[in-house]
């Protein structure tokens, strides 16, 4: 999904920088955003923070030299993108936020790698390995101690719904995976990202306009710091982080050390919103972070058998020709 272009690219101790502050920014910003949901509707919330960081981003597309209107065969993924990945995550994000504790959303919402296992076998073929079925099976257990039907409360018609939204947030980002995965890019990620945040804000847009009230924001201080933390940080400075860390470390380095984003989130919802740390929430953490790391180990180990069956095939061919 993102070009491997040499143009632009870090050395790997700043691309380690960058991954680590990532993963902090991303998994303070759970606690953050739940904080700023007292000041702002969520659907009102996640269309500031993709026009601030679709601002911030273009400025700095434009001063690289970068900023241009997509290709055409780019168009359907910068739809797909700012439609699913970004508007309709970030809106069932928010909206689910109002509902769950931070620290659980931020599980929840990063079971994304799970759901693109079962995708990947039945729209892609892809081979079912032990590996993906051991991370399915921990990863679902995961899911399922979340869940404990005798701990959940689902006489609660908010609490099923937040939780639900989350879940569904995280297979909706999974399809995109899917649907996108092998598509060749024209334009590069920079150039493309501003047009993306552009389109998941005008598809937020309405949603707005017919289902909020913007006259209940509490404009002030507060949420000026939330605002600009989402915008800038959370949004345009680490998918531009992103982008450079993908570019400079090992994709299963990548995969596994985002991780930890739900991690931090965790223990940041702990500290600075005083959220329990509950056994079950922990176990099921647990789980669905074993669970995808056994199904990134498998995409890994089906990388480089790929590489190494080229590398064989190159050997040969060479032979013969000689």
């Amino acid at each position: 999904m993102i070009n491997q272009g040499a143009k632009g690219a870090v050395g790997q101790r700043t691309a380690w920088v960058l991954l680590a502050a990532v993963v902090f920014f991303w998994g303070v910003n759970w606690p953050v955003m739940k904080y700023g949901l007292h000041y702002v509707p969520p659907l009102t919330f996640a269309a500031l923070r993709m026009i601030m960081g679709a601002i911030v981003l273009a400025a700095v597309a434009a001063w690289r030299h970068e900023l241009r209107f997509p290709h055409r065969e780019d168009w359907p993924l910068v739809l797909g993108v700012g439609l699913l990945q970004m508007a309709a995550f970030m809106g069932l994000v928010n909206v689910g936020l109002q509902y769950v504790p931070a620290g659980r959303s931020a599980i929840l919402a990063y079971t994304t790698p799970l759901w693109v296992v079962p995708l990947a076998v039945l729209w892609l073929g892809e081979a079912l390995t032990t590996l993906r079925i051991v991370g399915l099976v921990l990863g679902m257990a995961g899911v399922a101690v979340l869940f404990n039907p005798f701990a959940f409360d689902w006489h609660d018609p908010k609490t099923v719904l937040g939780n639900g939204m989350l879940l569904f947030a995280a297979l909706l980002w999974a399809i995109l995976i899917v649907k996108v995965r092998g598509h060749r890019w024209k334009g590069s990620p920079l150039s493309l990202m501003p047009w993306q945040l552009i389109v998941a804000a005008c598809a937020i847009a309405p949603f707005v306009f017919f289902f909020e009230d913007v006259r209940t924001i509490q404009w002030g201080e507060p949420l000026g710091w939330v605002l600009l933390y989402n915008g800038p940080i959370a949004t345009a400075f680490c998918f531009w982080a992103m982008i450079s860390v993908t570019r400079a470390l090992p994709a299963i380095t990548t995969s596994l050390s985002t991780l930890c984003v739900p991690l931090v989130g965790y223990v940041a919802a702990s500290l600075a919103l005083g959220e329990a740390v509950t056994l079950s929430n922990s176990l099921g953490f647990a789980l669905i972070l074993g669970g995808l790391i056994f199904a990134t180990v498998s995409d890994w180990r089906k990388n480089q058998e790929a590489k190494s069956a080229l590398s064989d095939a190159t050997v040969t061919t060479a032979t013969n020709n000689d």
